[in-house]
C-alpha cells in the first residue's frame, strides 16, 4: 500500500459527485459569487457513474477504507442512488457514507440504505431559523433539515453526524443548543472551525471560535470529558458526556491542526484528484481514463501521486509568507 512523503498511508476516498448546490453558505458558495449565472460543469463534463465505479475501485485497491459521497450537494445528482448500489459492491470498504445538507434526504433515505449506504453526515450550523436563512444564502428550512435526519435515523443510515461551521458573531451564540439537540436525540454534534477553504469566502482569523473555546463553552453547561480516536486518521477531536449521555467531535483545522495523520484524498466531479482540501491543483483521471487507460495504469497514476505528497498546509498556514492565490473551492471537492 502507498504512503506519501510523511509516511502517511491512503485510507479515506471523498468523492464529490457534482460541483452544484441548492444552498449558497457563505464559507463555501457564496451568494454574490455563485449567483443564478454562475456556469456548473456540464454533464458530458461530469464524470459518470461507471467511470466513479471505475477509478473507487482502483483506489480501494490502494488501501482506501473509507468512501464519503459529498458535492456540492449530493442529493442534488439525478438518480444518486444507482451510484450507491454501484459502491456498495466493494467488500473491502469499512464505511461507506455521505454528507449532505439533508433537504432532499427524507425522500430519499429508505432508498439509499436499501441501496448500500451505510450512514450520513449532516451539515446544520445552527438550530436558529433565521440565522440558518442567512448562513444557507435565504435557501434553507431549518424544520425540512430535521426532518432529513429523522427519516435517515429511520432508515437506519447510522449513527448519525451533523457538522456545524462555527462563525463568531453569526451562529456561535447557538453552540449549547445544537450540542443539547444531539445529546438528546442520539447524534453526533461535530463543530467545524471555520477555514479558510477555496479564496472566496472573505475569511479571517477573527471570525474563528477555536475549539478550546467551544468545549469550554458548553463544557460550562454540558460537562464533557476528552475521549481517544476510534482509528488512525480520525479528524475529530473527541469528547463525551460525563453523565454518559453521547459525545461531540472538534475538527481542529486551525488551532490545532492534524495533517500529521492526514490519509484523505479527493476525486472531483470532473475526474481531478486532490491529495489535500487546501490544495491548488489536481491530476487529471478523466482524462487517460476516457483515453483507454488500463486500471494498471490509472493505478499507477494515483499512487504515483500519492508517494509525491506532501501536503501539511494547516501545519504551514501562519508560517507563508502570503495567502496562496488559488486553492481549490470547498464545493467542488467537499468539506
Amino acid at each position: 500500500m502507498p504512503e506519501d512523503r510523511f509516511n502517511r498511508p491512503l485510507r479515506d476516498l471523498r468523492i464529490s459527485v457534482t460541483d452544484r448546490c441548492n444552498f449558497r453558505c457563505g464559507y463555501c458558495m457564496p451568494a454574490e459569487v455563485f449567483g443564478e449565472g454562475y456556469r456548473f460543469l456540464g454533464r458530458k463534463e461530469l464524470l459518470d457513474f461507471e467511470e466513479i465505479t471505475r477509478l473507487v475501485g482502483v483506489i480501494v485497491r490502494l488501501g482506501a477504507l473509507k468512501l464519503r459521497l459529498t458535492g456540492g450537494e449530493p442529493l442534488v445528482r439525478p438518480g444518486l442512488t444507482q451510484l450507491v448500489q454501484l459502491l456498495a459492491q466493494y467488500d473491502a470498504v469499512e464505511d461507506f457514507a455521505m454528507t449532505t445538507n439533508a433537504w432532499h434526504l427524507a425522500e430519499h433515505a429508505p432508498a439509499l440504505k436499501e441501496a448500500g449506504l451505510r450512514r450520513v453526515t449532516v451539515s446544520l450550523d445552527t438550530l436558529d431559523e433565521d440565522i440558518f436563512l442567512r448562513m444557507s444564502g435565504g435557501r434553507g428550512r431549518v424544520g425540512r433539515v430535521l426532518e432529513g435526519i429523522r427519516a435517515a435515523d429511520e432508515a437506519g443510515l447510522g449513527p448519525i453526524k451533523i457538522n456545524a461551521v462555527v462563525q463568531r458573531g453569526l451562529n456561535d451564540h447557538s453552540l449549547v443548543d445544537l450540542a443539547r439537540y444531539g445529546r438528546e436525540q442520539g447524534h453526533i454534534i461535530r463543530f467545524i472551525e471555520y477555514m479558510d477553504v477555496g479564496t472566496m469566502n472573505g475569511w479571517r482569523m477573527d471570525d474563528v471560535v477555536p475549539a478550546a473555546e467551544i468545549v469550554a463553552r458548553i463544557d460550562a453547561e454540558l460537562p464533557l470529558e476528552p475521549l481517544g480516536r476510534n482509528y488512525y486518521g480520525e479528524v475529530a477531536r473527541r469528547y463525551r458526556y460525563r453523565d454518559g449521555g453521547g459525545e461531540i467531535g472538534l475538527i481542529t483545522s486551525v488551532t490545532q491542526p492534524f495533517c500529521g495523520a492526514c490519509t484523505r484524498l479527493r476525486l472531483s466531479p470532473e475526474g481531478r484528484l486532490f491529495t489535500c482540501l487546501f490544495a491548488s491543483e489536481g491530476i487529471d483521471l478523466r482524462g487517460p481514463l476516457r483515453a483507454g487507460a488500463s486500471d494498471d495504469e490509472l493505478e499507477a497514476i494515483v499512487r504515483g501521486t500519492w508517494r509525491k505528497r506532501e501536503d501539511r498546509y494547516s501545519e504551514e498556514r501562519f508560517a507563508l509568507a502570503q495567502p496562496r492565490e488559488h486553492k481549490v473551492e470547498m464545493y467542488h471537492i467537499g468539506g
